[in-house]
């Protein structure tokens, strides 16, 4: 039997996906909900919250977006 390797390789130059902890310091520093944040960018809650607990990746154009819609001090 082969294994796959779900994970596919990302690009040069292409952007990480922000960890667990930096999604939740945004919106902690952003003082949102977990709702108020997921509404932000347009998803629900369960999925911010399976980012926020590592559960899954964030894509990281959902961070790009939370961190220009959140007039706070970006996370790296």
């Amino acid at each position: 039997m082969v294994e796959k390797n779900n994970k596919r390789q990302r690009a040069a130059g292409e952007a990480k996906p922000p960890t667990a902890a930096e999604i939740r310091a945004g919106r902690q520093a952003a003082d949102l909900t977990q709702t108020q944040a997921a509404e932000l960018v347009h998803a629900n809650l369960r999925s911010w919250q399976k980012w926020e607990g590592g559960e899954r990746e964030m894509h990281p154009a959902f961070w790009e977006l939370f961190q220009l819609k959140t007039p706070t001090k970006q996370i790296k």
